[in-house]
């Protein structure tokens, strides 16, 4: 199969050829790699080869629905037995993985031929991914930009074509974001619906669910299926749909009356382009009959950024120490601002931690209630087009008072300065859209329908009431075939 053959299948395609005998999976998994090894150089979305694993694979036998298609892991959260999951840091590739994770093992048996992992910002802290042990990955659509992050690297690799999708995850947007980045379709499930075992029962109180990106809406489709099957480990018993979520492809949803806002919960000013994103796809959506007028929850954004960045610190002060305790690293092996806002976790009292983590459930109730009126919300899903790769780097002076914080343990001094505040700040301001999903613990999707002056993509992002993942899918596959995306290939790479 060439490459051009192989561009031109989604993953569910490409199993069907397999499933009729019409191409092998070592010949997809050949082509996969030799696209690995003619962009990667370039866009440095691969974090750790497993050709070794990709080749048992693809040598059977073959059963499940993605029999035999090629697949890359994320390198954050997603255990494969035996070797590293790096989480985008440097000492914790040297730690293998005694078990696969749920998610992966459930990969494993529906097929897919995994050959690879892929870039993260260390931890996943961080809307971009950069890190000193990776260095930079690149969007494919333009290379001095941001494929975002945390699931960068996976969104890079199926934007590139090394895949048709890849493996995700998102606690704050790290599976909308690329995909709004990179021209993909991103869909974040909502709390519980995916497990997250079998070494832990949730991941930051179940705000941070694992999931793909993809180039169409089907195959994110029948990866939910495959995913939310019920585990008798794990922490609920979510309610599935009477119809299995792939059906949700076959056909137009009822007229829905959406509200959509494109004004930053941070208060802070939106790019022309994000706004220009919401307005055309408002427009779209009033073309295909649906209702949609200027909405948007009864919510302090502000204090709702200030309350996840609360619980979100801690996570990462507890990751990282864990990190620590494996590896007998320095705190100083890890990057600067993983440090910094671990130490401002670590601040935090338990009292406050709970505090904030109790106030999810206003959000939560003051969302449910803007359902109450309307199907859908919809937003940009970021302010600003794709950075540009460096642009969140903190000044060299900033870098250095927080090093200094740091190297007198001034953990509560930190929380407590304009300059951890802007911190904060620089690294939400582009992405002020997503974390309200995830504090809620609704679904949330992102779809690629605009396109910048530029080139660039930049989706839009739709978030639903809970258990509206099959109403999501309805509705982006009616958006898909309404302006379809899945054709459009960034500039050539590797020339």
């Amino acid at each position: 199969m060439r490459y051009d053959e192989y561009r031109g299948y989604d993953a569910v395609g490409l199993a069907e050829l397999v499933a009729k005998g019409e191409v092998r999976p070592a010949e997809l998994l050949e082509v996969a790699s030799d696209r690995r090894d003619q962009v990667d150089p370039a866009i440095n979305a691969i974090s750790l080869r497993m050709d070794e694993v990709g080749r048992a694979a693809a040598d059977g036998p073959f059963e499940g629905p993605f029999a035999g298609v090629p697949f890359l892991l994320k390198d954050l959260g997603q255990d494969f037995a035996g070797y590293p999951t790096g989480s985008g840091t440097g000492p914790l590739r040297k730690v293998k993985a005694d078990n696969n994770s749920t998610v992966v093992q459930r990969w494993i048996d529906a097929g897919l031929v995994i050959f690879g992992k892929t870039t993260t910002p260390e931890f996943g802290a961080v809307a971009v991914t950069e890190t000193r042990t990776y260095g930079a990955t690149r969007n494919p659509w333009n290379l001095d930009h941001t494929p975002g992050g945390s699931s960068g690297g996976s969104a890079a690799a199926v934007a590139a074509g090394i895949v048709p999708m890849a493996g995700a995850s998102d606690g704050g947007g790290s599976i909308r974001i690329p995909a709004a980045c990179t021209g993909l379709f991103g869909l974040k499930a909502g709390r519980g619906i995916i497990p997250a075992g079998p070494d832990v029962a949730e991941s930051i109180f179940g705000a941070s669910t694992a999931g793909v990106l993809s180039r169409s809406v089907r195959d994110s489709a029948v990866m939910l299926d495959l995913l939310s099957e019920p585990d008798p480990g794990g922490p609920y018993l979510s309610a599935r749909p009477a119809q299995p979520y792939v059906t949700a492809v076959d056909a137009p949803p009822r007229r829905l009356r959406i509200g959509f806002s494109h004004e930053s919960p941070l208060g802070a000013k939106v790019h022309p382009e994000a706004v220009r994103a919401v307005e055309a796809t408002a427009a779209l959506l009033e073309r295909l009959g649906h209702d949609v007028e200027p909405a948007a929850p009864r919510i302090d954004g502000r204090r709702a950024a200030h309350d996840f960045m609360t619980v979100w610190a801690a996570s990462l002060a507890a990751r990282l120490a864990r990190a620590r305790k494996l590896t007998g690293a320095k705190e100083s092996d890890f990057d600067l601002t993983t440090r910094v806002v671990a130490a401002a976790g670590r601040a935090h009292s338990a009292a406050t931690l709970f505090e904030a983590h109790g106030r999810w459930n206003t959000y939560t109730r003051a969302l449910a209630e803007f359902h109450d009126t309307y199907d859908l919300l919809l937003t940009p899903t970021l302010a600003a087009p794709p950075l540009r790769i460096g642009q969140t780097k903190p000044p060299v002076a900033v870098e250095k008072i927080m090093a200094l914080l740091l190297e007198l343990r001034a953990g509560t001094a930190i929380t407590r300065t304009p300059t951890y505040r802007d911190l904060v700040l620089t690294n939400l301001a582009p992405v002020p859209f997503t974390q309200l999903a995830n504090l809620t613990g609704r679904p949330a999707m992102s779809v690629p329908l605009h396109r910048t002056a530029d080139g660039l993509p930049l989706g839009t992002q739709f978030v639903g009431p809970l258990g509206s993942e099959f109403l999501l899918l309805r509705l982006a596959a009616q958006l898909e075939q309404a302006q379809p995306w899945r054709h459009l290939e960034p500039p050539e790479l590797g020339d």
